[in-house]
C-alpha cells in the first residue's frame, strides 16, 4: 500500500527553507518522506512510536529517521492520517 503524504503548512515552509540553504540535507527529507510514503516500516527509516506523545485527535505519533549517527540528525514527526492510507507529517526536525 501506499500512503499519501499530508504535510502541514510548518513543513512545507520547513522544506521550501531546506531546499533554499541546504540542499543535501532537503534531498534526505526527499527520500525519507518517499520511503515513509512507500513502506513507513521500512528498515533504513528505524520508525518507531513516541510512547508519551499523541496526535491532535489521539493518534500514535511516529518518529523516523532522515539521519544516522551524525551531529544534530535530522527526524521526521507523523501519525497515521484520519483517512485511511495518509500519513500527516507534522515536523521535520533535527533531533530534540
Amino acid at each position: 500500500m501506499v500512503f499519501l503524504i499530508v504535510r502541514v503548512k510548518s513543513v512545507v515552509k520547513a522544506m521550501d527553507e531546506l531546499q533554499r540553504n541546504d540542499d543535501r540535507k532537503f534531498k534526505k527529507v526527499r527520500k525519507t518522506l518517499a520511503l515513509l510514503s512507500a513502506n513507513p516500516k521500512h528498515p533504513g527509516l528505524k520508525s518507531h512510536k513516541r510512547e508519551a506523545e499523541k496526535g491532535p485527535g489521539g493518534e500514535d505519533i511516529w518518529e523516523s529517521y532522515v539521519e544516522n549517527n551524525t551531529q544534530s540528525a535530522w527526524r521526521v514527526f507523523w501519525y497515521y492520517g484520519q483517512d485511511p492510507g495518509t500519513i500527516t507529517v507534522f515536523a521535520i526536525t533535527p533531533h530534540p
